[in-house]
């Protein structure tokens, strides 16, 4: 983080333009800002750093520099800082920072983009240092004007003492005094709290956003408006970097509300994919509706290009020889070969998750005005400065040209952080010369969006005598979400292997082989909720449950007995000489499997796992680390005679370390055990002739009332809560599909070794 420090109120006056403020912090605070906090009509302020504001009247002004979509970010970021300060929670408001990195990533680490898991990872330490120091200035500031020695002053929830006296300020009541007091650094620098003194991390805290979000106050993306803007949707090629040949507006344009029919060119054949725009028929007019029926109104002649030879059928074949021949060893332990050559038993399967598509609730939606300076962006977006830079890019100027303002996100899980559609927008702004909002629908998204990688994985696995496992070999061939960048990659990268593969927790077993074979890349691939751990997990805990089968051993105690109960793995032990540990230091986050082990044994017990059941009913479960992570996940399924399935209970044991918000911990595990149930039940996204076959939920369904886990059970593991805080957002989403098809294996002895599950059970 920049190093907090005091701006005299002549240089922060002389850089900002404004009046009337103080100011103490890293960098000065932009107008806007100061403006909101002056537009309460409380006069002076005080700005101890980037971070937070307090006016005359005490009210304290906190700002969010992350993306809110659900996940409680604008709720528990600030809790860290009022908690540090010792506010009045109740006194709080939230301010949301535009993209800007070089003034809204204290951390230094993520350029204001959510995702990844690491808000509260990333922000714990940096966020209560910044309340410490704006905790330390107001302390100061009530001393100078009673005229006693700050060590006689404290602050406790939202006012100022004086222990001798008694005497209390406000805080509101002594901003006038601490424009020039320093906040020191090193070793004398604000000193933090101890955890026994917290009154708002860890525990239960409401979002604030809940009361709009539940009342139709929110902003979203898609409600975003400028005087004289335009509405637009775009017609985009089928099949991924196809391009238009012709096109015929004639009819489009006789639609009442149609005003212009435009082309987003083509990207060139030789440009990487990245977040740009790709292309595509424009139709412009003055409402939504106009807009969509004139596009149904298009008649388009397209260019199929490369990729119109992708098809499921044979592609998905592909990648399952491409998971058998494997090629390129990414972790190597011990000797496999010899391991199996000696073998008393060798058990092999075979695994497949097709692709996937995000389905936020809130489809993509950008409004730009590209004819003023800087270029205006509003939209729902969980990178802010990734934008900036691909919207700059679009338009022939750099990012310092462009300002985005980030609105609600009505989920993202991943798609968000793509600015494709904002590129939309900008280049039709400055076509048609006036703002446009582009609007993508629910079928737009699907045909057109970032699919998560399809991929196929071949287990093998020898044993002794007593069904302990010597040997382990797995292959995986996925296409490469580097291929936006590389179109030519055809193995995977770093990224994607420490996404719960090379670090495969198995600590235990003596002989060990991890492998990637190759894939091409024929669609648009990007990262989703969880990325993929997901299919990483499903291959390992079904793979799992089944040497425990063919071992005659309780699973549960196969699966500890293969982790095991080491403080750390390392990996340079197995050749590996460093890998991507979710961009953070192994030593600040080591692999640990006794945390592993510790929450399996959590769920077990919480679960009820052992007990006996009636038939029809199974109890399965699975575990996985993930964005540092601990994760185990119980699915108490109901086969019915029919094949179709329910289930009843659903019980997740997360050691996520040090936590903010417990309420917010169990919402993002309640959601991600939903978000899994569509990954394993019914989530396929196919292709015929390079096209995607779905484009809405009736073909490809998610999780509804009707058929979501009724009741889901969030077990924080607090034995490990003194140390770093770990990802929350996605850890819980990879468990749950192996859990509920080991369920389903224990109800009715059918192994289900390809996603989803669909009707799969229906023919058995």
């Amino acid at each position: 983080m920049a190093r907090v420090q005091n701006i005299s109120r002549r240089d922060f006056l002389k850089q900002s333009g404004a009046t009337g403020a103080l100011v103490l912090g890293a960098a000065v605070v932009p107008g806007s800002m100061v403006a909101a906090v002056r537009a309460q009509g409380v006069g002076m302020s005080v700005q101890p750093n980037l971070f937070v504001a307090i006016a005359g009247d005490g009210v304290v002004t906190i700002t969010c520099s992350r993306s809110e979509m659900g996940q409680g970010v604008r709720t528990g970021i600030p809790m860290i800082l009022a908690d540090e300060l010792e506010a009045d929670w109740h006194r709080v408001s939230i301010w949301q920072a535009p993209g800007d990195e070089t003034k809204y990533d204290p951390a230094g680490k993520d350029g204001q983009n959510t995702d990844g898991s690491r808000s509260t990872r990333h922000h714990l330490d940096v966020m209560r240092e910044l309340g410490a120091a704006g905790r330390y200035v107001l302390e100061q500031a009530a001393a100078k004007k009673w005229g006693v020695d700050a060590s006689e002053v404290y602050a406790k929830h939202h006012r100022l003492y004086h222990s001798a006296s008694g005497r209390s300020f406000d805080f509101g009541e002594v901003v006038d005094a601490a424009a020039d007091i320093a906040v020191p650094t090193g070793e004398v620098a604000p000193k933090l709290k101890d955890p026994s003194q917290w009154k708002y991390i860890g525990r239960d805290m409401p979002g604030v956003d809940n009361y709009d979000m539940s009342t139709g106050g929110a902003n979203y993306g898609a409600d975003a408006t400028i005087p004289g803007m335009k509405i637009a949707v775009v017609a985009r090629a089928p099949v991924y970097r196809g391009k238009v040949k012709s096109f015929d507006a004639t009819e489009a344009l006789a639609v009442q509300g149609v005003e212009q029919v435009v082309e987003i060119p083509a990207l060139p054949d030789d440009a990487p994919a990245e977040f740009h725009a790709m292309g595509g028929v424009a139709v412009v007019g003055t409402n939504t509706w106009s807009v969509l029926e004139g596009r149904r109104k298009l008649v388009i002649e397209w260019d199929d290009g490369p990729n119109v030879g992708h098809d499921s059928g044979t592609y998905d074949d592909q990648l399952r020889e491409a998971a058998r021949t494997g090629g390129h060893v990414i972790r190597d332990r011990g000797n496999v070969d010899e391991a199996f050559a000696a073998a008393d038993k060798v058990t092999e399967a075979e695994y497949f998750v097709p692709y996937f598509i995000h389905t936020p609730m809130e489809p993509p939606a950008a409004l730009v005005d590209a004819n003023v300076r800087p270029v205006r962006v509003i939209t729902s977006t969980q990178s802010p400065n990734e934008t900036r830079q691909y919207v700059a890019a679009s338009l022939g100027l750099e990012k310092t040209d462009i300002e985005c303002q980030v609105t609600l996100l009505g989920g993202g899980f991943g798609r968000k952080s793509k600015p494709d559609f904002a590129c939309e927008a900008a280049i039709l702004s400055k076509m048609v010369g006036a703002p446009v909002r582009v609007q993508w629908t629910r079928e737009d998204e699907i045909r057109n969006g970032y699919y998560h990688s399809a991929s196929a994985h071949r287990m093998k696995a020898g044993m002794d005598a007593n069904g302990r496992v010597t040997a382990w070999h797995h292959t995986g061939a996925w296409p490469s979400l580097i291929g936006l960048w590389a179109p030519q990659v055809k193995t995977g990268h770093a990224i994607e292997y420490g996404l719960g593969l090379i670090d495969t927790p198995y600590n235990e077993v003596p002989n060990l082989r991890i492998e990637n074979g190759e894939a091409d890349v024929m669609i648009r691939v990007g990262w989703y909720r969880s990325v993929n751990n997901i299919q990483h997990a499903f291959a390992m805990n079904c793979f799992a449950n089944e040497l425990a089968e063919a071992a005659g051993r309780d699973p549960v105690d196969y699966l500890l007995e293969l982790i095991g109960d080491a403080d750390v793995m390392d990996l340079k032990d197995d050749g590996v000489p460093e890998h991507w540990n979710y961009g953070d230091s192994i030593d600040d986050w080591p692999i640990m499997p006794k945390r592993l082990s510790n929450a399996l044994r959590t769920v077990a017990a919480k679960s009820g796992y052992g007990k006996s059941l009636p038939k029809g009913h199974g109890l399965g479960l699975a575990v996985h680390r993930s964005f540092h992570s601990y994760v185990a996940t119980a699915v108490h399924v109901v086969v019915h005679d029919d094949g179709s399935f329910r289930v009843p209970q659903v019980d997740v044991a997360i050691d996520c370390g040090r936590y903010v918000n417990p309420e917010g911990v169990r919402k993002q595990i309640e959601g991600a055990s939903i978000y899994g149930h569509t990954v394993a039940h019914s989530g396929k996204i196919t292709t015929s002739k390079g096209a995607v076959v779905q484009s809405n939920f009736h073909d490809y369904p998610v999780t509804r009332m009707s058929n979501a886990p009724l009741d889901i059970r969030v077990h924080i593991v607090e034995d490990f809560v003194h140390l770093r805080p770990c990802g929350v957002g996605e850890p819980g989403v990879p468990p749950y599909a192996p859990a509920l098809v080991n369920a389903i294996h224990n109800a009715t002895g059918k192994r289900i070794r390809s996603l989803p599950i669909g009707d799969q059970l229906k023919s058995a």
